[in-house]
């Protein structure tokens, strides 16, 4: 199945690979765009996925990735106050810039350039989480711990 990937799966599946992990990229069928869609596609429960989003900081325009469990909202105050600024949602074209990715399919790690990364604390009560791995439709599993690994993420309360 590896073997097959879409090219931006695949440039996920090697970011894990370099980073000395085996998860494995799967391409579904169904769509994994949204939590809800992705949370059915893989049969987990919604708050087990990890939506990607990326936010550019008022004052630096520095990208910020926040990692955040699919059943959660971010509070942009307790973000802002993490990072030291005032933050903005990103337009998809600063997405694609900083990371390489389209918005849909953002995954965690692989980005065009190095990124600070927010992990929301409420992923760890789970022992696996489900991300976007590049496409629409491409995920892989992980635990926490892992996730905190490959990304270098700081764990925090942002929801």
């Amino acid at each position: 199945m590896e073997a097959n990937l879409s090219s931006s799966a695949r440039k996920v599946q090697d970011a894990l690979t370099a980073l000395g992990h085996s998860m494995q990229v799967v391409e579904l069928p169904a769509s994994t765009r949204t939590a809800v869609e992705a949370a059915q596609a893989v049969g987990c429960d919604v708050g087990q996925i990890v939506k990607s989003l990326i936010f550019k900081g008022r004052e630096s325009g520095r990208p910020i990735l926040l990692l955040v469990s699919g059943t959660n909202r971010v509070d942009l105050e307790k973000a802002a106050t993490t990072v030291g600024e005032a933050l903005d949602k990103a337009d998809a074209e600063f997405v694609r810039q900083h990371t390489g990715f389209a918005i849909g399919g953002v995954p965690p790690v692989g980005h065009a350039e190095a990124l600070e990364t927010l992990i929301d604390v409420d992923l760890l009560q789970y022992s696996q989480v489900w991300a976007a791995a590049g496409t629409p439709n491409a995920v892989f599993c992980l635990t926490p711990a892992d996730l905190e690994r490959v990304t270098g993420g700081r764990v925090v309360k942002i929801a």
